[in-house]
């Protein structure tokens, strides 16, 4: 293992000479947010961020994708007819992503590849795409990574990572796309591997402690499933909510979507669009029977599939990484530090889950 290098005098030098060969994509300002699109030939990545409003989630999984086109014309020979949709096979480099928003790729993963089933679509997107993340030395009080599983610093989900030290970035290769990138980009000089790893020991010991934001899991993967299901605090927990699902659309590990067609004339195409379990439509039948009819029954298969079910089916703890977008952005203020410390109690002894 190596640690490369790269002086932010040559960070924009390294970027143009990979632009040829991967799409760009990066955090940049809108507005008063930080949010993740793709960089044109003079941009850069704005690396000074804290974190973006939304995830990054949408590079590989985007809000509406198209999966089919077709036509309805009686007079062409493949009328009636699902043609798969041109696919972008342009690989992708995401620029300075946190390693929490990394991670959630693959929770996400667990669910789109599957012994049984697979989703061609996020899969090939996925494999297309290098993370390159910015180690997080100045979490947000709402962030909780260190305790769902990750870290500020934490690389398991990324092909490179990038420490900010001043004058210049260390990077550490982690799979062999990362160690592909660096060298297109330029970046090869190499420091004192010893010298750079206490750097980067001493700066994640720093940023794991300015974390004071926890959650408790101990007792859920053996707390009974029904005793969680018929807990008393599901009306307190949901008494405040819209159902706006903002928390759905802010997770980077909430993958819900629906499916549908869109006709122009003759010619249409079948589309896959985010969805929310939060919104009354998503589980309504047919027959007119929606079997969670009311917004306790929503809050509650949130949070239960979140702390419970995805914590059950692949026994690798809870599908949460800890950023806090939902803690921070909720309009009626409903905090999953707190839902869990109600189902962690629920399901075990006492524990305290600090927000």
């Amino acid at each position: 293992m190596k640690i490369i290098k790269i002086d932010k005098e040559d960070w924009n030098i390294g970027l143009k000479k990979i632009a040829d060969d991967y799409r760009l994509i990066g955090p940049a300002k809108d507005q008063e947010f930080y949010l993740f699109k793709p960089l044109g030939p003079r941009e850069a990545p704005e690396m000074g961020f804290s974190n973006t409003r939304l995830s990054a989630k949408e590079i590989i999984y985007p809000q509406s994708q198209a999966m089919f086109n077709y036509t309805l014309d009686p007079n062409r020979e493949d009328h009636h007819l699902l043609k798969d949709a041109e696919a972008d096979d342009t690989l992708t480099a995401v620029i300075g992503i946190r390693p929490c928003d990394a991670a959630a790729f693959i929770q996400v993963k667990r669910n789109f590849d599957t012994p049984e089933y697979q989703d061609p679509y996020w899969l090939k997107a996925y494999e297309k795409t290098v993370l390159v993340g910015l180690a997080c030395d100045q979490p947000g009080p709402a962030c909780f990574c260190t305790t769902a599983g990750g870290g500020p610093y934490d690389e398991d989900a990324l092909d490179v990572l990038l420490v900010d030290d001043d004058s210049h970035y260390m990077a550490k290769a982690i799979s062999k796309k990362g160690e592909t990138l660096l060298e297109k980009a330029g970046w090869t000089e190499a420091m004192d591997t010893d010298t750079a790893m206490q750097t980067v020991k001493k700066r994640r010991k720093a940023a794991e402690n300015r974390i004071s934001s926890t959650i408790a899991t101990d007792n859920l993967s053996d707390a009974d499933t029904m005793v969680l299901y018929d807990a008393p605090f599901w009306e307190d927990v949901a008494f405040a909510c819209i159902n706006c699902g903002t928390c759905t659309f802010l997770c980077p590990t909430c993958w819900c979507f629906d499916i549908q067609d869109e006709t122009h004339g003759m010619e249409g195409r079948r589309i896959r669009n985010w969805d929310s379990c939060m919104f009354p439509l998503f589980t309504l039948h047919g027959s007119g029977h929606n079997p969670r009819g009311t917004k306790v029954h929503r809050v509650r298969q949130r949070f239960m599939h979140k702390l419970k079910y995805y914590v059950d089916k692949y026994e690798a703890g809870i599908q949460c990484v800890g950023c806090g977008r939902c803690v921070t952005q909720c309009p009626v203020n409903i905090d999953i530090r707190k839902v869990c410390e109600l189902m962690n109690n629920a399901g075990g002894q006492s524990v305290t889950c600090a927000a």
